[in-house]
């Protein structure tokens, strides 16, 4: 069985997420979306609360997982029998970064691939913290995220 990874904070998963999650699935036969815990990056959501939506609005994809993972990447890729890690590029910008975590991943591991996949055009502008920040100033972001994602979002913030 193929599996790769998809890692990320997921705060909040976007449509840009799933998109890069439903490609990844045409490609492997598992998916595992993996949650970072990531406190450092001060996230709007709670770990358990993130991986909760994305388990949400991949339900409707059988062979897709979602758990949450701390630590090094390499291995808890090692540790779910993954092959691969799938991490999405939006434009250039991404690149640098992405290509430097994916050099030092095959430095700790170089069993694990990294494979970069480009988001539908449509998405390719959006991110989680400009998700957030729409959200905060009251705009609709519909269009942006799943839509229990949406109903999280304005929950969450109708609250501070």
């Amino acid at each position: 069985m193929r599996t790769v990874i998809y890692p990320g904070s997921f705060d909040p998963l976007t449509n840009g997420h799933l998109d890069v999650i439903q490609r990844a699935t045409k490609l492997f036969d598992k998916v595992i979306v993996a949650v970072a815990q990531n406190e450092s990056k001060n996230p709007l959501f709670t770990l358990k609360e993130r991986v909760k939506l994305a388990r949400e609005a991949t339900c409707h994809l059988p062979q897709v997982e979602v758990d949450s993972f701390d630590g090094l990447l390499v291995d808890y890729v090692e540790s779910c029998g993954g092959q691969a890690v799938v991490r999405g590029l939006r434009a250039v910008s991404d690149f640098e970064f992405e290509f430097q975590l994916a050099l030092m991943n095959r430095k700790l591991n170089e069993r694990i691939e990294t494979i970069f996949m480009m988001p539908k055009d449509t998405y390719t502008f959006l991110s989680s913290r400009i998700v957030k920040e729409i959200a905060r100033l009251g705009g609709d972001v519909s269009s942006f995220v799943p839509a229990n994602v949406q109903k999280a979002l304005k929950a969450k913030l109708s609250k501070s």
